[in-house]
């Protein structure tokens, strides 16, 4: 391949990859990152310590 060809090509790959990462940059910029994973991960624990503790203690077989 002419060297000169190459060089095109690789200077155009490489413009492209920086525009697919500012675009990505600024996307994950804009977005709340987890913050309705978060609530809903505290809200399942929240039901879980619910389900796992009773409000009252079994009686003690003698």
């Amino acid at each position: 391949m002419d060297p000169e060809t190459h060089l095109a090509l690789h200077r155009v790959r490489a413009a492209d990859l920086r525009a697919r990462a500012d675009a990505h940059r600024l996307a994950a910029e804009t977005r709340r990152p987890g913050e309705l994973r978060t609530r809903l991960g505290w809200t399942l624990v929240e039901i879980g310590l619910r389900l796992a503790t009773t409000a009252k203690p079994s009686p003690a077989v003698a």
